[in-house]
């Protein structure tokens, strides 16, 4: 299509260019709307995009999005090439792909259209609300009670909570009441002791269970600082855990890209079975299981050198069979939320909701149920530094580990 033969584009996307560097609100207000405009519209034709038929959004193999229909008629009457419009890489027909952000946008606009800024304040129904209301109850720790604190958990039973961090006694457990109840896990190269603790699990069963980046193992203890099990082959780099009803442990393996399944009895130090149940995954580390559904939901951190002011993290979900069920990526998040996201941290509350936590807009993030994504409720805001650990306790506090300022802020609902 030349431009020529190109529609004149909408009076509003022409108002919304108007104005120079000192903007009037009302221009600034204009602006918003073309970025918006631009976003949901095919930037050949200028027509809105739709989810079906000859507006539905198209990938080209080098990144660039049309609609169906310049895609058609950019590959002419034999449909065998064409050449991107923006870049000129030259791809067939076929090596096009739904984009499926845009998709889900569409999706999450619904048919009467609306802006961002309104999709943004939905709650998408009462079954997936986010739950109302958060306030700080209990802030534990602090510098010099924690150092670099790196991973947290509830006993299902006890509520007490374990944290993992760099001091020289590793683990630290804390009651109900916010009393540190215990220090163990001495730094070290003996069998028992933990080098750089990643993150950290506790079983319905009563054990702490902590992945061991400095000599890539799996590490557990009873609630004493007993050392009762390790771990240390056929890990390349294990990162995020998180146990289920059945006191397995789900764990990541962040450098061969896997997940998997670590069996035992822990009473008697008995490794049973350590079994791959997913791979092919993107530098995966935190890790969360529903105690409800068994789901269990994955963050992949892609551009991982890139550190997190620019690279991108993904959610996915699976179910308890391990079938891919739902994810999103910082490129999907950031179409419909305000600011860049960068997930750390997961966690299922007891509705089975994913909750995030975002290191980017120092929050926490509900993202819905699964079958229903993107649902984007805020549930924490501000208070936070750089929140890198997530677990709810048994009578569904949150629980939030702050690595910015060293400490655990445990909130409930008012």
């Amino acid at each position: 299509l030349s431009r020529a033969q190109r529609p004149p584009r909408r009076a509003r996307a022409i108002r919304g260019r108007c104005g120079g560097s000192g903007r009037s609100p009302q221009a600034g207000m204009a602006a918003e709307d073309e970025a918006e405009l631009s976003l949901l519209e095919c930037r050949v034709c200028f027509e809105p995009y739709g989810p079906d038929g000859q507006r539905r959004p198209l990938n080209l193999p080098c990144g660039h999005v049309l609609c169906r229909g310049c895609v058609g008629a950019l590959a002419g009457a034999e449909r065998q090439r064409l050449e991107c419009p923006f870049c000129r890489r030259l791809c067939g027909p076929a090596e096009t792909s739904d984009c499926r952000p845009l998709l889900q946008l569409l999706e999450l606009l619904g048919p009467a259209g609306g802006g961002l800024a309104s999709a943004l304040g939905r709650s998408g129904g009462g079954a997936a609300a986010a739950p109302a209301g958060l306030e700080l109850r209990l802030c534990l720790g602090g510098w010099g009670s924690l150092v670099n604190p790196t991973g947290v958990a509830a006993c299902p039973e006890s509520g007490r909570l374990a944290v993992a961090h760099d001091g020289k006694k590793r683990i630290h457990v804390f009651g109900p009441s916010g009393a540190c109840l215990r220090r163990f896990g001495e730094r070290g190269d003996a069998g028992n002791d933990i080098k750089y603790p990643l993150d950290v699990t506790v079983t319905s069963d009563g054990h702490v269970v902590v992945t061991d980046g400095g000599d890539c193992s799996v590490k557990a203890f009873d609630f004493e600082g007993r050392g009762v099990l390790a771990v240390r082959e056929g890990f390349c780099l294990p990162w995020g855990l998180d146990a289920t009803p059945k006191s397995e442990v789900i764990l990541t393996d962040s450098e061969a890209g896997a997940l998997y399944r670590l069996e035992a009895d822990f009473r008697r130090g008995e490794l049973k079975k350590c079994q791959m149940i997913r791979s092919r995954l993107v530098s995966p580390r935190a890790v969360a299981v529903c105690q409800t559904s068994g789901a269990v939901v994955v963050i992949e951190h892609l551009n991982r050198a890139r550190g997190p002011s620019k690279g991108s993290t993904r959610v996915k979900v699976f179910s308890a069979e391990m079938d891919l069920i739902g994810q999103m990526d910082s490129f999907g998040l950031n179409l419909v939320f305000p600011s860049r996201i960068h997930a750390t941290a997961a966690a299922f509350d007891k509705e089975g909701r994913v909750i995030v936590t975002d290191v980017c807009s120092q929050a926490v993030i509900c993202l819905g149920k699964p079958e229903e994504f993107p649902i984007f409720n805020p549930l924490i805001s501000h208070g936070l530094s750089y929140p890198v650990g997530l677990t709810y306790t048994a009578n569904n506090c949150l629980v939030v580990l702050d690595s910015g300022d060293h400490s655990i802020k445990v909130y409930s609902s008012t």
